[in-house]
């Protein structure tokens, strides 16, 4: 090789080195280029090992993965947009989701029946899990699970040991062969499938509902339903009773307070619209969501199974809302106190057009307050120095159309 030769390829190779530092330079963060989540990972394979996952699963699952930061945003930020219940009932209990839940329920009532009698779960309350948690499967969440776990086990201070149990879990669940890793999609947080479980739960609870021997919640409607009617049965919900009632209670109850039925109804309680409360032996326990004047609602076990789901008052409350509207039920009689109204349908494509007017990404005003429109009113109550809840009140288009 003369020494024109070896200048040629030599300058060759250093422009192939650079054109790679500089790919690598721009291309997003991987468990290769990402020091943390490398190390993370190399430390997880004997522990997945120990938990009888192979190391040709662990690397087909690891393959490609990336540092998932909107995961790490979202964790970090999560409980800053705090609505009160009647908000968050407002928001989640809408119009729209009442309605597709009627329309769900008369598609699929032939399985929610057979559900119900096989799990001994109401077919309106597993009916409304699925609302909330995906709006009917429509939202399942976009983040690949093994990512988003790695991420939040490896790069992030909030119960990493928690996310590595889960991740663990997502690892058995491929090697089982459940799902293939492309498929594996769900939340920021791991939680997977129409009904969003966890890696965990999925392992414990997971139902083969539509009898082809798979528990595919991610495609399959009567796997997800059954499954989290599994889930629901597992953490104790009564057969034949509700989740709680609206009530007039007896003066100088508390918040709080517990007794059966049979003695609420002794004490003087009454069911809203004068309707009467049943006796019996049901435990039901008195809760004033609002503050004393407000709303007041006993309630029972199955109230108390549905925050296994997700334990947050709000969120239970409005599955149990959602799924009595949905069997035809009406709103909540009593007013909420100091509660900021929302918004009927001309009001709320009002306030889309004024926040497009103003610069903010809503898209063609329609009326239903969704996740650009619900960005778009953060983005300006920030800009407003506002708490950013998301929330399409009339004050709020009271402010956007008077600057105050």
């Amino acid at each position: 090789m003369t020494n024109g030769t070896r200048a040629r390829l030599l300058r060759a190779f250093a422009a192939t080195a650079l054109g790679l530092a500089a790919a690598l330079a721009v291309a997003p963060a991987s468990a290769q280029s990402d020091p943390r989540l490398a190390a993370f990972i190399a430390k997880l394979k004997p522990e997945a090992a120990r938990a009888g996952v192979s190391a040709a699963t662990v690397d087909r699952a690891f393959r490609g993965v990336r540092l998932d930061t909107e995961a790490i945003a979202k964790s970090q930020t999560q409980l800053e947009f705090k609505l009160t219940i009647a908000q968050y009932i407002d928001t989640q209990v809408s119009d729209t989701r009442i309605a597709a839940g009627k329309l769900n329920y008369a598609q699929w009532s032939d399985l929610l029946a057979r559900i119900e009698r096989s799990y001994g779960v109401d077919r309106y309350a597993v009916l409304a899990v699925w609302g909330m948690e995906t709006n009917y499967g429509a939202s399942m969440g976009g983040h690949n699970v093994i990512e988003a776990l790695a991420t939040l086990a490896c790069c992030q201070p909030k119960r990493p040991q928690f996310f590595r149990k889960e991740l663990i879990a997502a690892l058995q669940i491929l090697q089982n062969g459940d799902i293939t890793p492309d498929k594996m999609i769900g939340s920021w947080a791991g939680a997977m499938g129409q009904t969003q479980f966890m890696p965990t739960s999925y392992k414990a609870y997971a139902a083969d509902g539509d009898g082809d021997g798979k528990r595919d919640i991610w495609t399959s409607v009567p796997d997800a339903l059954a499954s989290t009617a599994n889930y629901l049965r597992k953490h104790g919900w009564r057969s034949g009773e509700t989740w709680g009632y609206e009530i007039v209670p007896p003066a100088g109850a508390k918040s709080g307070q517990a007794m059966s039925l049979a003695q609420w109804r002794a004490a003087g309680a009454k069911r809203v619209a004068g309707r009467e409360l049943p006796g019996g032996a049901a435990r039901a326990t008195l809760f004033l969501p609002g503050g004393a004047g407000g709303p007041a609602f006993l309630m029972l076990q199955n109230y108390r199974v549905i925050k296994r789901y997700n334990n947050a008052d709000a969120y239970a409350m409005a599955v149990g809302h959602l799924s009595d509207r949905i069997r035809g039920g009406g709103p909540f009689v009593t007013q909420w106190l100091n509660h900021d109204r929302p918004l009927d349908e001309p009001s709320r494509m009002e306030l889309q057009a004024l926040l497009g007017r103003m610069g903010f990404d809503v898209g063609e005003p329609d009326g239903k307050i969704g996740p650009a429109t619900r960005s778009a009113i953060m983005s300006y109550q920030k800009t407003q120095g506002l708490p950013p809840t998301g929330y399409a009140s009339v004050s709020l288009l009271r402010r956007l159309k008077t600057g105050r």
